[in-house]
C-alpha cells in the first residue's frame, strides 16, 4: 500500500508540475496577442506568425494543463448534483464515468501518437506563409493525453478505496 501511494503522490506532483509550468504560457499568449492586435491596428501592418504562435500556446495551454486540472477536480462535474449523494454512490459514479473518460482519454493517446510519430519522422512544417515546424505541437497532443490517463487513474484507485472503505476520495488524498 505505501508503494501505491508513493505512486499516486509521484503522479500528482508530475501533474502539479507541469500544470504550474505550462500556466506561464498565458503570459506569452497575452504578449503574442498584444503584439498582434498592436501592430495590425496600430502600424496596419499585421503578423504573419502571430495567429499560428497564439494557437500553439494556447493548445499546449490546454492539453498539458488537463491533468492539473483534473487533479484538482476542476472538469466538468454534476456538483450540485454529486455532493448531495452519499460517499460511497459518489465513488461508484465516478467509477462508471471513468471508464468513458479513459476511453476518450485513450483514443486521444493512440490517435494522436500516431499522428505525432508521423509528423516527427517528417519533420513536418506547417503549409502557411510563415512555415513553422508542426511536429513538436503535435507531440503534445500524446503527451498530454498520457499525463491526463495517469491522474484518471490516481482518481480511479481513490475512487475504488473510498467505495470500499466509506471514506472519500479526497481524505485519502489528504493521508497520503
Amino acid at each position: 500500500m505505501r508503494r501505491l501511494d508513493r505512486c499516486l503522490r509521484l503522479i500528482e506532483s508530475v501533474s502539479e508540475w507541469t500544470g504550474k509550468a505550462v500556466s506561464f504560457l498565458i503570459f506569452g499568449l497575452a504578449v503574442v496577442v498584444g503584439y498582434g492586435v498592436v501592430a495590425r491596428y496600430v502600424f496596419k501592418s499585421p503578423t504573419v506568425w502571430g495567429h499560428e504562435v497564439s494557437a500553439m500556446l494556447f493548445g499546449t495551454f490546454i492539453v498539458v494543463g488537463g491533468a492539473y486540472t483534473a487533479m484538482r477536480g476542476g472538469h466538468v462535474n454534476m456538483d450540485l448534483v454529486q455532493r448531495a449523494l452519499p460517499t460511497r454512490i459518489r465513488a461508484a459514479v465516478d467509477i462508471l464515468t471513468f471508464f468513458v473518460a479513459f476511453f476518450f482519454v485513450g483514443v486521444l493517446l493512440w490517435k494522436g501518437g500516431a499522428t505525432a510519430w508521423k509528423s516527427l519522422l517528417m519533420l513536418e512544417r506547417a503549409s502557411t506563409q510563415w512555415g513553422p515546424p508542426i511536429f513538436p505541437i503535435r507531440m503534445v497532443l500524446p503527451l498530454g493525453a498520457l499525463l491526463l490517463l495517469l491522474q484518471l487513474l490516481v482518481k480511479l484507485i481513490r475512487d475504488i478505496r473510498a467505495l470500499i472503505t466509506e471514506r472519500g476520495a479526497d481524505q485519502w488524498k489528504s493521508e497520503a
